[in-house]
């Protein structure tokens, strides 16, 4: 469909008509614009419709139109929050019911239901049984081989191939899983998220290294999930992002070497097109610096626990090995008698419940909005590690130097820096905002584009906010210099870091605007967030940020909070007396004093006091029940208090002290790990009570992953097996992660 334009319409015009108005004025002309403008939306709604009729285009709102067309009916919405959508289950229906019943298609049932990974197990494949010389059953050996560790790593997994004995409680109860009727569907909620081109961290022991370049931190390494292209497969290891174990890395490796010494071209999986992780040494001294890959077959899966020795620079086959790697822990180890590299780069994937907190993944619409937000970028460099092919932009090599040429700038600048790469960048920082300036951060690759006349440049305002996740290993201290009650006071908003070390804001005299942190990690155990001096017009707004205990001075104006996690253990976890204190969506681990507070659909452990009980609204949260805040609606556990007292009376039955006990004591959240660096950090626990992980008021779960939208992801995959299992099954989920 050609594009409706005033010069395509004035062109139609006789020629007549185009001299008089020309004489005139050009009246006529400036009308068709106006008719052209209409037409234009006309035509892209006719587009749009005609998108709309194929469930690969339409918009999202469409979607469940059609498929009530096709008879699927029953799920719970989910919300268009791009987590999600339902899009992948309406259009694979007729391939689910040309197979349903099989294993293959419930594992796909379940896994565009939910979005989730998912593996389907039929248990009476793996059933022990006596055997018969009429049906004899190779498979099935009651008696597992201790020799075959690969299988005994997978015990009770997805991938379990042992036979069992029958369990006969019911596996749609979440109890029993090995009975002939039984189908289990494993699912996968974590994460993977790979981190290419960071830098691995030092330890104290020489020629020992870790993948996490936080400290004093082991995170298993997590598998980098290979696309299934067809139904009828099942899902393998390779195919879900769960942690890697270090048997079948060593057997591939094995085999590789084995492979290159008969002269053989190796085959691989793990280490194919996409290896789950990659090794480079440094080669030179000073920056850029160069970077050479480590070959699969130079790399060595060992065990490198407590007491761990590095390996030796050759195997008993006489092949060269020039690093150790143990997944489980996360860890490398340089190999004997070699010298040491100047330094090691990574790739590896970790694994997380989702896009919150400083990651790799794509922050594009986060920094858009900021960007539209603010006027036009004035001033803009990139910091990067990495060789620069392209030598059009100001390129640092340390974020350092970035900062001190930004603060050489005149007052009023909009600037953007950009750290194009996931390395670990070493160093205090003292960020000065000016008056009238605004500054971004953010972790983003800035693109090159072709110039007129040949070769490329880079523009101010651009960037590509996908597969980078920086590292800040130092304190932060921003400071303003506009005047107290000044009218345009410096505003700085930081994206994406992983930032490793205290937070401040201070000045004793002068103040920051606005301070806006969004898809961020300030490492709960490093310092957290501390604003001092005067500062009283200071805005601080945190998106998506995981961060350590949050200090205010106690004439600041306002804190948000949304989609956050707030650790401090048992500490105080948010210190602000003296500000408002707004929580939406958000986890906090530990007290909370604030001067009046509104919260929603957020989780608290420990207590939280308001100083002004008359002000602020707390809605669908969970609070201890000794906290002093203002009006609260549909709060646990006092509405399971109430519902229960209600009930009581309708029964006749007594309801007392006892009774409210037993309910405080049962809910109470839970969580799968509480520390920072896990890989379920902050996920609530299965056993969680059903009123915290249903709390929220659209029936999601309260906190920071709220919007995952998990229990309406769950209750859709449940509504929708009963119309796909064969007779006589019963299906059950298990949660892999």
């Amino acid at each position: 469909m050609s594009a409706i334009t005033p010069e395509k319409l004035y062109a139609l015009l006789p020629a007549v008509h185009r001299i008089r108005d020309d004489a005139q004025g050009q009246p006529l002309k400036a009308l068709l614009e106006l008719v052209a403008t209409q037409g234009s939306i006309v035509e892209a709604d006719i587009a749009r419709l005609l998108d709309n009729w194929f469930i690969e285009t339409c918009d999202e709102w469409v979607v469940p139109y059609i498929g009530d067309l096709l008879g699927v009916r029953g799920l719970h919405a989910v919300p268009a929050t791009g987590v999600f959508s339902q899009r992948a289950r309406v259009a694979n229906t007729l391939g689910y019911r040309r197979r349903k019943g099989t294993a293959t298609m419930l594992e796909q049932l379940a896994r565009d239901t939910t979005g989730w990974p998912a593996r389907a197990v039929e248990f009476f494949q793996i059933l022990g049984w006596n055997q018969n010389y009429n049906h004899i059953r190779l498979g099935a050996v009651r008696t597992p081989d201790l020799r075959r560790t690969n299988e005994l790593e997978l015990l009770n997994t997805a991938f379990d191939s042992t036979t069992h004995s029958v369990d006969v409680r019911r596996i749609a109860l979440d109890r029993g899983r090995h009975n002939i009727p039984n189908v289990g569907l494993f699912l996968w909620r974590l994460e993977s998220y790979y981190v290419p081109n960071s830098t691995a961290r030092t330890t104290a022991a020489p020629g020992f290294y870790a993948f996490n370049p936080v400290a004093s931190q082991d995170r298993p390494l997590f598998n980098r999930p290979q696309t299934e292209t067809d139904i009828t497969h099942l899902a393998e290891e390779i195919n879900v992002p769960g942690e890697l174990r270090r048997r079948p890395l060593y057997d591939e490796l094995e085999a590789r070497r084995a492979a290159l010494l008969a002269g053989a071209t190796p085959r691989g999986t793990w280490f194919g097109a996409h290896p789950v992780l990659q090794v480079f040494r440094q080669t030179n001294a000073v920056a850029p610096f160069n970077y050479v890959a480590i070959p699969p077959e130079k790399i060595r899966i060992c065990h490198l626990g407590i007491g761990a020795v590095r390996p030796d620079p050759t195997d008993a086959a006489g092949n060269e090995i020039f690093v150790g790697v143990d997944p489980v822990l996360g860890r490398l180890a340089w190999a004997k008698t070699r010298p040491l590299p100047l330094a090691l780069k990574i790739g590896f994937a970790y694994g997380f419940s989702g896009d919150l907190g400083g990651g790799p993944y794509d922050r594009s619409e986060s920094v858009n909005t900021t960007l539209d937000r603010a006027p036009k970028t004035t001033w803009q460099a990139g910091v990067s590690q990495e060789p620069v092919t392209v030598a059009s932009g100001q390129i640092f090599t340390t974020l350092t130097d970035a900062i001190a040429e930004w603060n050489n700038q005149a007052p009023g600048t909009v600037g953007l820096i950009a750290i194009m790469d996931s390395h670990t960048y070493m160093g205090d920082l003292a960020i000065v905002i000016p008056e009238g300036s605004r500054l971004f951060i953010a972790a983003a690759k800035w693109p090159a584009r072709p110039k007129v006349g040949g070769g490329f440049e880079r523009r101010n305002g651009e960037h590509d906010a996908t597969e980078v996740r920086p590292h800040v290993l130092g304190t932060v201290t921003v400071t303003g210099t506009a005047p107290v009650a000044n009218q345009s006071p410096g505003v700085l908003t930081i994206d994406g870091l992983l930032i490793e070390g205290a937070f401040n804001v201070s000045d004793p005299a002068k103040h920051l605007g606005s301070l806006h942190l969004a898809h961020c990690t300030l490492v709960p155990s490093a310092g957290g967030l501390t604003v001092t001096g005067k500062n009283a017009d200071l805005s601080l707004q945190l998106v998506r940020t995981i961060c350590g205990p949050i200090t205010i001075v106690p004439t600041a104006p306002s804190l948000s909070l949304e989609d956050c996690i707030v650790d401090a253990g048992k500490n105080i976890a948010i210190a602000a007396d003296g500000i408002a204190l707004d929580v939406q969506d958000s986890t906090v681990i530990g007290r909370v004093i604030a001067r009046h507070f509104d919260a929603g659909n957020s989780l608290f452990t420990a207590l939280v006091k308001a100083v002004r009980r008359q002000e602020g609204c707390v809605r669908f949260c969970y609070l201890p029940p000794d906290s002093i805040t203002g009006r609260r609606y549909r709060c646990q556990p006092e509405l399971a208090r109430d519902d229960a007292e209600q009930a009581a009376k309708a029964a006749g039955e007594s309801f007392g002290a006892a009774e409210e006990a037993a309910i405080f004591a049962r809910i109470v959240p839970g969580f799968t790990a509480s520390d920072y660096g896990d890989p379920a950090y902050a996920q609530l626990a299965t056993p969680c009570p059903l009123e915290i992980r249903t709390g929220a008021e659209d029936g999601a779960e309260m906190g920071a992953f709220r919007f995952l939208q998990q229990p309406q992801r769950e209750a859709n995959l449940r509504a929708s097996l009963d119309e796909y299992l064969r007779f006589g099954l019963e299906a059950g989920l298990i949660f892999s992660t």
